[in-house]
C-alpha cells in the first residue's frame, strides 16, 4: 500500500502567527502542550549554562527557586 506524505515548511514566526488566530479555548489547548512539552524537553547544554549563569547572578529568592527547579526539570527532563 503507497501512503502520500505531504511536506510543508513554517517557519516558527508563521505558527505564532496562526495561533494567534485560533479562538481563545485552542489558543487555551496551544499553550497547555507547549508548557507540556518545555517541562518534559531536557536542555542543551548551552540552555543549562545559560540559566546557571543567571542563578548565580541571582538576589531574588523566588527566582533562585525557579532558576533551580528549572535547571533540575532542564537536566533530567519529566
Amino acid at each position: 500500500m503507497n501512503e502520500l506524505k505531504y511536506y510543508t515548511t513554517m517557519t516558527s514566526a508563521a505558527i505564532i502567527k496562526e495561533i494567534k488566530r485560533l479562538p481563545p479555548a485552542e489558543q487555551a489547548e496551544v499553550i497547555q502542550f507547549t508548557v507540556g512539552l518545555a517541562r518534559s524537553r531536557q536542555l542543551t547544554g548551552k540552555e543549562l549554562g545559560d540559566l546557571a549563569e543567571t542563578l548565580a547572578m541571582s538576589d531574588d529568592p523566588a527566582e533562585i527557586i525557579r532558576l533551580n527547579s528549572a535547571m533540575t526539570r532542564g537536566f533530567y527532563g519529566d
